[in-house]
C-alpha cells in the first residue's frame, strides 16, 4: 500500500514537472528552441560515438516505440533505434504475451475418493 502511494506521488511530480517543462517550452523563443535542437543533436551524436550501446529498460523501450509513430519515417534517420529493432521488440513483447502454461484439454482431475 505504501509502495503504491509513493507510486502516484512520484507520479503526480512527473506530470506537474513536464507540465512546467510544457509551459516554459512555450514561451521560449523559435531560435531559441532551434539552438536547443542542435545542441541536442550533437548530444546524440557524441553519445552514438561510444563503443558501448545503453541498456534499455522496458520503459525506455516503450516511449520509443511510442514516439516513433508519431515521427515521420523520413525523419527515422535521427531516431536512437532502427525500425527493426522496433519490430523486433513488438514481437518480443507479442511472444511474451501468448506464451503461457498449456493444460491438457478436458477436466481437471478429480481428487481422490475418500473412504467411507
Amino acid at each position: 500500500m505504501v509502495k503504491e502511494g509513493c507510486l502516484l506521488w512520484s507520479f503526480a511530480y512527473l506530470g506537474v514537472r513536464n507540465l512546467f517543462a510544457l509551459v516554459w517550452l512555450l514561451a521560449q523563443p523559435r531560435r531559441s528552441k532551434e539552438l536547443e535542437i542542435l545542441v541536442l543533436r550533437h548530444e546524440l551524436a557524441m553519445l552514438r560515438r561510444q563503443t558501448r550501446q545503453p541498456k534499455l529498460t522496458r520503459a525506455d523501450r516503450a516511449l520509443l516505440a511510442a514516439l516513433s509513430r508519431s515521427v515521420p519515417r523520413v525523419a527515422w534517420a535521427g531516431f536512437p533505434v532502427k525500425p527493426e529493432t522496433l519490430l523486433r521488440w513488438h514481437r518480443q513483447l507479442v511472444a511474451r504475451r501468448w506464451t503461457y502454461a498449456h493444460r491438457a484439454p478436458g477436466r481437471p482431475p478429480l481428487e481422490s475418493s475418500r473412504a467411507l
